[in-house]
């Protein structure tokens, strides 16, 4: 198992997590299983910037993003060198620190501050 050491979120991990996760799966199933509730409006397919995650420790050990998922990162809100879609990012053998930004698109569409 990796650990995923969550960052506080105000709505969503008010107080940060710590969970275990497996090598294999993406890092937006292992905070679903976990009940972290991240947004993902496209169902997990990468077609938006809901999940949008910033890897702040453990980042080299992921998978390599796409092309896609790269294209898609150009529209995320806060995006940083260390940004990933979560649901494209896969968890390796190596610890991660993940911080989610306080906003999404969704949000900010929708007018949620």
């Amino acid at each position: 198992m990796t650990q995923i050491i969550v960052l506080p979120h105000v709505e969503l991990c008010p107080d940060g997590s710590v969970i275990e996760a497996t090598p294999g799966t993406t890092v937006c199933d292992s905070l679903l299983g976990h009940g972290i509730d991240i947004e993902h409006a496209c169902e997990k397919s990468c077609a938006c910037t809901t999940c949008h995650v910033i890897v702040r420790e453990g980042f080299e050990s992921l998978n390599e993003a796409t092309e896609d998922e790269e294209d898609l990162l150009d529209k995320a809100w806060g995006l940083e060198p260390q940004s990933r879609l979560s649901c494209q990012a896969v968890v390796g053998e190596a610890a991660l620190v993940v911080e989610i930004p306080r906003y999404t698109i969704n949000m900010a569409r929708e007018g949620k501050h």
